[in-house]
C-alpha cells in the first residue's frame, strides 16, 4: 500500500471517528442532563442513549481494526480474536437498537385499526422489553457460534504449521464471521423494514383522511410519520451499505485486493457515525440542543474577532 493513500484514508478514518463520537456523544450528554434535570427518562430517549453508546464502541473497534490493518499498532492471534468479540458485540446492540427504535416509532405513531396492533401499541414498554430479551438471546447465540468458529481456526492453524501464515488464517475466520453475522442481522433487518413498510401505509392512510382537511400535510400526525421515515429509512439504508462495505472487504481480503479492502472499511464507518446525525435531526429536542450550541459557537467566534480586531 503506498504510504500517501494510506495517510489520506487514515486522515478519512479519523474525521469519521471524530464525527461519530461527537455526535453519539452529544445524544448521550444532552438525554444525561435532561435526565439528571427532569429525574425522568422516556423511552425513546433510554434507547438512544445504549444505542449511542453501542454505536461509539463500534466506532472504535472500527477504527482499532483499521490501524491494525495498516500495521500501525501490534496485532497477534488473542487480539485478533478480542477485537472480534469486542465488534461482535458493539454490531449486534448497535442493528438491534435502531431495530427498536424503529418498531416503537412505528408502535407509538402508526395508527391501525386491527386489534393485534392495537394490543401491541397498548402495551409498547412489554413489547420493547420482550424485544430486548430476545435480543440478549441472540447475542448469546451469536456469541457460541463464533466461539466455535474461532476454536475450530484455532486448532487448525496448529495443525498446520505450513498455513500461508496471516492470510489464510484472517481469510478463513473472515469468511466464518461475515456468514454468522448475516444469518444474525437478518430478523432485525426485516423487522426495520417491516417498520418502514407498515409506515408507509399508516401515512398514505392517514393522507387520505386529511384530504378534505384545511391543514392538509401539516398535521402534527403527518409530521410525526414523515419524521419517524426519515429515521427508518436512514437507517435502512446506511446499514445496507455498512454491509455491503463489510461483505465486499471480506471477499477483497480473500483475494488479497487491498486498495478495495481499505475503501470498503473506510465507508463502513458512514452507518455508525452519520446515522447518530439523523437522529439528532429527527428529535425535536435533541435537534433545539444542537441549533443552540452551534449558535453559542458562532457568537463565541464573533467575540474572538472582536477582540482580535
Amino acid at each position: 500500500m503506498e504510504s500517501g493513500l494510506q495517510r489520506f484514508f487514515t486522515l478519512v478514518i479519523v474525521v469519521q471517528v471524530v464525527i461519530g463520537s461527537l455526535s453519539n456523544g452529544f445524544v448521550v450528554l444532552i438525554n444525561c442532563a435532561d435526565w439528571v434535570n427532569k429525574r425522568k427518562l422516556s423511552s425513546v430517549d433510554q434507547i438512544l442513549i445504549v444505542l449511542a453508546i453501542s454505536r461509539i464502541g463500534l466506532i472504535w473497534d472500527i477504527s482499532v481494526s483499521w490501524f491494525q490493518f495498516t500495521d500501525s499498532f501490534p496485532k497477534g492471534q488473542q487480539k485478533l480474536i478480542i477485537t472480534i468479540y469486542i465488534w461482535i458485540f458493539f454490531n449486534h446492540f448497535s442493528l438491534w437498537l435502531a431495530t427498536i427504535l424503529s418498531i416503537f416509532y412505528l408502535l407509538k405513531i402508526a395508527s391501525f385499526s386491527r386489534s393485534t396492533f392495537l394490543y401491541l401499541k397498548w402495551r409498547v414498554k412489554k413489547v420493547i422489553l420482550m424485544i430486548l430479551l430476545g435480543n440478549l438471546v441472540f447475542l448469546l447465540l451469536n456469541m457460541i457460534r463464533i466461539s466455535t468458529h474461532i476454536e475450530d481456526w484455532k486448532n487448525g492453524h496448529e495443525r498446520n504449521a505450513t498455513w500461508n501464515s496471516t492470510v489464510s488464517d484472517s481469510a478463513t475466520l473472515s469468511k466464518l464471521i461475515v456468514f454468522n453475522v448475516t444469518m444474525f442481522s437478518l430478523t432485525p433487518f426485516i423487522l426495520a423494514l417491516i417498520s418502514f413498510l407498515l409506515l408507509i401505509i399508516s401515512l398514505w392512510k392517514h393522507l387520505q383522511k386529511m384530504q378534505l382537511n384545511s391543514e392538509g400535510h401539516r398535521d402534527p400526525r403527518t409530521k410525526a410519520h414523515i419524521n419517524a421515515l426519515k429515521i427508518v429509512v436512514s437507517f435502512l439504508l446506511l446499514y445496507t451499505s455498512y454491509f455491503l462495505s463489510l461483505l465486499v472487504s471480506w471477499i477483497s481480503h480473500i483475494h488479497q485486493i487491498k486498495l478495495v479492502h481499505i475503501l470498503c472499511m473506510t465507508a463502513g464507518l458512514f452507518y455508525p457515525s452519520i446515522h447518530s446525525l439523523f437522529l439528532i435531526l429527527g428529535n425535536s429536542k435533541l435537534r433545539q440542543a444542537s441549533l443552540f450550541v452551534l449558535r453559542q459557537l458562532k457568537c463565541g467566534t464573533k467575540d474572538e474577532k472582536l477582540m482580535t480586531t
